[in-house]
Parts: structure tokens; C-alpha cells; sequence
């Protein structure tokens, strides 16, 4: 008899997101965005693996670094998706706070045993190449110090095509988001051992 409940006993691994409006699915039904998309490939091709998403709109590295001890501690997770800063970005919040913020959010995963995916953002250029390229490189180097795979850039597949946003222009519509599920794919795949 024990041996039939041993699957059973080896608990589902968890891949907690956090992340902002871009992963909680801004202006869509709750099945269309790309997170509940990655779920759904995950109940179908990784058994043993379920998603939870703790993506908030609007949410601030602050937030996450706020959010993250009680989010790793109730969901135990094995794998963490980090996706924030855009919210920083879009207010011109000071680079080095927010990537203080990213970093506590790596080292607590990281102390949970939890590997992490880094989600990389742009942001647009009127803010200063300075600001951007700055922005950008906060993602490159705490990937790299954390030995955390990067995704560079979450809308990458979809940005050069105006068509792809909603009237806000910030957020990806219904249609572009089985193109953000492949792309993040790519990286968070190959994790779900």
C-alpha cells in the first residue's frame, strides 16, 4: 500500500512569479495572459510542477522586496520568477534602489533554496541613454553575480509592432501573449527538472 501513496507523498514543485501588471495580465481575462499560459503548459508538460502566480499591477521592486519573504514561505517554491522594475523605471526611480530591491529578492529566493529567473525590462529612451542603459545593466550584473538565468528583455518578441499593445501602449494585448509564454519558455523550461 505505501508504495502506491509514494508519488503522492513527493509534493508538487511550485514556480512562484512575481511580477507586475505585465504578469498578472493587465486588461485581460484571467486565462489569457502569458503566466496563466505558462501554467497551462506546465500542468501539461511538466508533471509534478504547478504555477502560482503573486504578479501585482503596479507593483515596485519595493513591493517585491516587501512581498517576498511571506510569498516563499507560504508557496515553498522551487523555482522564483522575478519580473520587476518597469513600475521603478516608468517613475524614474533611483537605479541603484531598485536594483538594492531585485537583489534582496534574488538573496531570499536563493536562501530558500529556490533557483531564480531574472526578467529583464527596457525602458523607453526618453528617459536618458544613462537611465536605460543603467537599467538594463542591473539585470546583467545581479544575473551574473547570482548565477540567475536572465531573459534579458520580457517583450522582446513582441515590441517592435505597435499592434501588439493595448490603447496604453504598455501593455501587450490577448494575441501577443502566447509569444511572451514561448519566449520565457525558452529560459524556464529547461529549469523545471
Amino acid at each position: 500500500r505505501p508504495a502506491a501513496a509514494a508519488p503522492a507523498a513527493k509534493a508538487q514543485r511550485t514556480v512562484l512569479f512575481m511580477g507586475d501588471s505585465l504578469s498578472a495580465g493587465y486588461g485581460l481575462a484571467a486565462p489569457q495572459g502569458w503566466v496563466a499560459l505558462t501554467a497551462q503548459r506546465i500542468a501539461q508538460s511538466k508533471p509534478g510542477w504547478r504555477a502560482v502566480n503573486a504578479s501585482i499591477s503596479g507593483e515596485t521592486t519595493a513591493g517585491g522586496a516587501a512581498r517576498i519573504a511571506g510569498e516563499l514561505q507560504r508557496n515553498r517554491p522551487a523555482v522564483v520568477v522575478i519580473e520587476l522594475g518597469s513600475n521603478d523605471g516608468l517613475r524614474g526611480l533611483p537605479l541603484a534602489q531598485s536594483r538594492a530591491n531585485l537583489e534582496r529578492m534574488i538573496q531570499a529566493a536563493q536562501a530558500a533554496k529556490a533557483q531564480v529567473l531574472l526578467i529583464g525590462m527596457r525602458m523607453p529612451p526618453n528617459l536618458g541613454r544613462e537611465y536605460t542603459e543603467g537599467f538594463e545593466r542591473n539585470y546583467r550584473e545581479l544575473a551574473q553575480k547570482y548565477s540567475a538565468p536572465l531573459l534579458p528583455f520580457l517583450l522582446e518578441p513582441v515590441a517592435a509592432d505597435r499592434n501588439n499593445f493595448q490603447n496604453d501602449n504598455l501593455h501587450p494585448t490577448a494575441a501577443a501573449q502566447p509569444a511572451l509564454r514561448d519566449h520565457v519558455w525558452s529560459k524556464l523550461g529547461p529549469m523545471l527538472k
